[in-house]
């Protein structure tokens, strides 16, 4: 896998783990999943910081945060 496949993975990893947080049935399993989100979202930036790829970096911080904002207005 590239390097380039490898954060599209993750950020596939994190939009599915994020679709699911409206599918949960409970707040426990709603946290579990804005969890999965994160972390993936963390691996993304990391991976594209280390490659020196800036503006991916940006735009995965941007969703993270547009995530976290989601999270925190609709499920706390």
């Amino acid at each position: 896998m590239t390097d380039s496949e490898q954060i599209a993975f993750f950020e596939r990893q994190a939009e599915e783990a994020y679709s699911r947080m409206y599918d949960a049935t409970s707040s426990s399993d709603a946290t579990a999943r804005y969890s999965d989100a994160k972390e993936a979202l963390y691996s993304a930036i990391a991976l594209a910081n280390g490659l020196g790829q800036a503006k991916t970096a940006a735009r995965l911080e941007a969703r993270l945060a547009e995530i976290k904002a989601v999270f925190r207005s609709q499920f706390s």
